[in-house]
């Protein structure tokens, strides 16, 4: 049972700036002026999901003033301070806003981030991104400057969105720039030797993790495997300066080679073997090992497949082997990260990951941490966001009925909250 609590130096009489207003969760904000963060707010009503291994409060209570929770509870231990926003919940899920933590911001709409029209990527971040309760999101390859300007303007309040951690354009082996990019060719890392300069410019460029292709799609029929010493070489830099590193694997060679490399996430799994040999089983056991972080991105194989014309016993033996190694994995204990490829896939509808997600065996627990907790540990944020709890950031996500009962309604978004500040909302 969760215990409520609240902030009692404030008192009733201490909250700040109260405005006379009352909003229905089913209204449609695009955002709350910044002034109205400083009142509180009351989410009332809802069936509440402190956090994935919490008990559930029913007619629950989330109180936020500033941008931060300072109160979680049953509507019959929390009161809710006089002039109060108070928002109606009743049917609804309030948890932790979500993460994705497999994105690009390549597309069209994020082009020249610096100059775009605010409403213009406003409705993209909205589209494919809040308009789905995400309010972290982790870029694994993109144009680092430009998701760089994007993420200021997010930062400075202009344009409501998630946070953002970007990688950058990551690195490929020789010989490996994805085919699906070109033109477009990615940095190579070559030899050992000049490797950390390769890793320490993009770091000191800004980005936040790197990212390597340590197996490559570099023809329709060819996957191009990074050696291991260069892996190696890359990781070690990073690591040296605190930070993440992701690799994108293909295939068994590929993810073997990150393993063995001492990479942290494999951004996808990886059931692509060309030559049909079976996958290999002893990584997912390898990977626990070494507490790596998995993003399965399971949408992403049929949605390339059904692009390639494949038929559906094709797509459905892949996607098979895919949801085989995301079980493996989470069955051992391995930290599973949600994450779809949105940016790269135009289809942004979470839905059916979260349903490929629950045909491997994961529970409604298990995927609500791959879209809270997990993430917020792995990128270093779990003492601020990822749980409702006193003194978190106000990182909120009302979904329209009850995910425990069908796993849909994770995509069944109502309100997305960032710091107290409504970034989207749906009827």
């Amino acid at each position: 049972m969760t215990t409520a609590r609240s902030v009692g130096a404030a008192g009733v009489g201490g909250w700040l700036a109260m405005v006379l207003l009352t909003v229905a969760c089913g209204s449609q904000p695009t955002a709350v002026p910044a002034a109205r963060a400083s009142g509180v707010t009351a989410l009332v009503g809802g069936r509440v999901q402190p956090s994935p291994d919490a008990a559930t409060i029913a007619d629950g209570v989330v109180l936020i003033s500033q941008g931060v929770i300072t109160a979680v509870g049953t509507r019959a231990e929390i009161a809710v301070p006089p002039g109060a926003i108070v928002i109606d919940c009743a049917g609804t899920t309030v948890t932790s806003g979500f993460w994705n933590s497999h994105v690009h911001f390549t597309g069209l709409a994020f082009q020249q981030a610096d100059l775009a029209p605010a409403d213009g990527l406003t409705e993209a971040l909205r589209a494919m991104l809040t308009s789905w309760g995400v309010v972290h999101a982790v870029d694994t390859g993109s144009f680092l400057d430009n998701t760089l300007a994007l993420r200021r303007r997010v930062e400075s309040g202009e344009i409501p969105g998630p946070s953002i951690r970007t990688a950058g354009s990551g690195f490929a082996p020789v010989g490996g720039s994805p085919y699906y990019i070109w033109p477009a060719r990615l940095p190579e890392l070559t030899n050992p030797d000049t490797t950390p300069a390769a890793v320490n410019g993009s770091l000191d460029r800004g980005a936040d993790v790197l990212k390597l292709f340590t197996g490559s799609w570099a023809r329709r029929d060819l996957i191009v495997v990074m050696p291991v010493d260069l892996v190696r070489a890359a990781t070690d830099a990073a690591h040296r300066r605190g930070k993440l590193v992701l690799a994108h694997p293909s295939n068994s060679a590929g993810a073997r080679a990150a393993i063995e490399g001492g990479v942290d996430v494999l951004v996808h799994t990886f059931p692509s073997e060309l030559d049909r040999r079976p996958w290999d089983r002893e990584l997912p056991h390898m990977m626990i090992e070494r507490k790596m972080g998995l993003v399965p991105t399971l949408k992403l194989f049929p949605s390339e497949l059904r692009k390639a014309g494949l038929p559906a016993n094709v797509i459905e033996t892949v996607l098979g082997i895919a949801r085989d190694q995301l079980r493996a994995f989470a069955e051992g204990g391995g930290q599973v990260l949600f994450g779809t490829d949105v940016g790269y896939i135009a289809d942004y509808d979470p839905t059916d990951e979260y349903v490929y997600m629950s045909q491997a065996g994961l529970s409604y627990a298990q995927i609500l941490a791959s879209l809270t907790t997990a993430p917020a540990t792995r990128f270093g944020a779990a003492g601020r966001t990822g749980r409702l709890a006193i003194g978190f950031d106000a990182d909120v996500v009302v979904l329209e009925g009850d995910p425990a009962g069908d796993i849909r309604a994770l995509a069944r978004v109502r309100t997305t909250m960032r710091a107290g500040r409504v970034i989207a909302g749906r009827m």
